[in-house]
């Protein structure tokens, strides 16, 4: 059989992206939202009375309410112990072994979800189900950005916002259709389901190439430069190809032998500063208030017509996002997110005027439209990017259960600062999202349109932790006019971090100072 399906350049990408990536980010909103639906179906509360609110006495409630809460968010405790696995076993096993695991444990998760009939064989469900998506949510992102050009990579990673709208609404969809069914199939139908999507992209993952740069990393370069040729539509004898692998392995010998603990250390190629940006941009996602309007809506229908936006703000997203980068699609995301919240806020401190309701309601899916163009997908393209090589999953593993931790910090605190403050809490995510401007501002470099090696290079030239975003401004891209040079530049970067670690023994020198490229 013809590999990749005779697919070459673009074409595979694609292809990888909407039998892949497409339905594996799903899972995540599908998963997400799915629960939170079935808990009012009667076949549900009959089946599962530990969770039924509804008909408990005044006694009962609040315990009730308890576990039901525990239930829902042991989602998000499964997804950071997936997301938290793949941080020693991501570069272990690979890209696409860690992948294939995790949508056997989500579809084994899915089985045991859809034929539940005690409250705790939904709760193990429940969390193999978590697990299974932080893996996945962890480790595809990585794989689709080293599987793309530097010219498409923004393009293709930020539809993770789109699919995960598009698995919110789906989940609703379902749910919403099913309601009017009284029977068991009204919640057991949506809960296997999800087992068809994560079928699609186990079977399709398995005639993927894998990563080539990982590939590099394990010296399986025979492998990595077929692998480039096909990704590139080049020959694989093409200068093109063997520059693409110089620079990766001079970028793995500018990193060195790394240990997990590195992360934890600045070291010349600023590990920790990047680990750290890694974990903020994953933060920032959960901090822009995104859930807190998902819970004010309470209406099925209104709230699958709120993620429908998604789509919208994506493809914008798409189209810009190579013209504009990621630092000034966030920037605008954060101003627009801040300016809707605060007029929600106000426009909601007037329950009673059906206009400013109706203005609320206006402001609530334009939010949902500005924080898509930048937090939307972005977070999860630029945690994969800001890492080097040798450590790009465990960051990608540390950003992304920082994310799963928030997820599961908001879902417990939003209900009871809706009940303490009402619309006052959307106050507190305008000031958080004004908060991130000044912060992407002065430290996160721009990375579109770079080589994820270049990336590193940019790392390696700052002096201080100020100095990344200036350097990604003056730094010249690598153009296949100029290889050479390029290619020099990162020798010359590689050698002076040898340097600077005392490990060219053939210079006396103990410390070399990096000097800025100047265009």
């Amino acid at each position: 059989m013809t590999p990749f399906f005779g697919l070459r350049g673009n074409s595979l990408n694609i292809v990888a992206l909407l039998s892949v990536v497409m339905p594996a980010i799903m899972t995540f909103g599908y998963n997400q939202s799915l629960l939170g639906g079935m808990l009012t179906f009667s076949s549900f509360e009959k089946q599962f009375p530990e969770l039924d609110t509804a008909h408990a006495s005044v006694s009962e409630k609040s315990h009730r309410s308890t576990i039901q809460g525990t239930v829902t968010a042991l989602y998000a405790a499964g997804g950071l112990i997936g997301a938290v696995s793949c941080v020693h076993q991501g570069d272990k096993l690979g890209r696409r072994r860690i992948i294939m695991i995790a949508f056997l444990i989500q579809i084994i998760g899915a089985t045991l979800m859809a034929s539940s009939f005690t409250l705790a064989q939904l709760i193990v469900s429940r969390i193999l189900i978590g697990i299974g998506t932080g893996g996945v949510l962890a480790t595809v992102p990585v794989w689709q950005s080293e599987i793309s050009t530097a010219s498409r990579r923004g393009a293709h990673v930020v539809t993770t916002g789109i699919f995960i709208g598009m698995g919110l609404s789906l989940a609703l969809i379902v749910d919403l259709c099913l309601s009017f069914v009284d029977s068991s199939l009204s919640w057991r139908l949506p809960c296997a389901f999800q087992i068809l999507l994560s079928l699609t992209a186990l079977i399709f993952i398995t005639f993927m190439p894998d990563s080539p740069r990982w590939l590099i990393k394990q010296n399986r370069v025979h492998e990595a430069r077929a692998i480039l040729a096909v990704l590139d539509d080049i020959d694989t004898t093409s200068p093109e190809i063997e520059t693409e692998i110089r620079n990766v392995t001079i970028s793995l010998e500018l990193s060195g032998e790394m240990s997990l603990s590195e992360i934890f250390h600045m070291g010349p190629q600023k590990i920790f500063y990047r680990a750290v940006l890694a974990c903020s941009v994953l933060m920032f996602l959960q901090l822009t208030g995104v859930n807190a309007i998902t819970f004010y809506i309470t209406s099925r229908i209104l709230a699958a017509v709120y993620q429908l936006v998604s789509p919208i703000g994506g493809i914008v997203c798409i189209f810009t996002i190579e013209r504009f980068g990621r630092r000034g699609l966030m920037l605008a995301s954060a101003a627009g997110n801040a300016i809707c919240l605060a007029l929600v806020a106000g426009l909601c401190s007037q329950p009673h005027n059906k206009h400013a309701m109706d203005g609320a309601v206006f402001f609530t899916f334009l939010f949902h439209f500005t924080y898509v163009i930048g937090f939307g997908g972005i977070p999860f393209l630029y945690a994969t990017e800001i890492a080097p090589l040798r450590l790009r999953a465990a960051i990608s593993g540390l950003g992304v259960a920082t994310f799963w931790a928030f997820n599961f910090l908001m879902a417990e605190i939003t209900p009871i600062a809706f009940d303490a403050i009402s619309w006052r809490y959307f106050i507190t995510f305008a000031a958080l999202n004004s908060l991130m401007i000044p912060v992407i501002y002065f430290f996160f470099p721009e990375t579109a349109g770079r080589d994820l090696e270049e990336i590193d290079e940019i790392f390696t030239l700052s002096e201080t932790l100020l100095d990344a975003v200036s350097v990604a401004k003056r730094l010249p891209r690598s153009q296949p006019e100029n290889f050479d040079a390029h290619e020099k530049d990162l020798e010359r970067v590689s050698r002076d971090s040898k340097l600077v670690h005392g490990q060219d023994d053939e210079h006396s020198a103990t410390f070399v100072q990096v000097d800025h490229i100047d265009v």
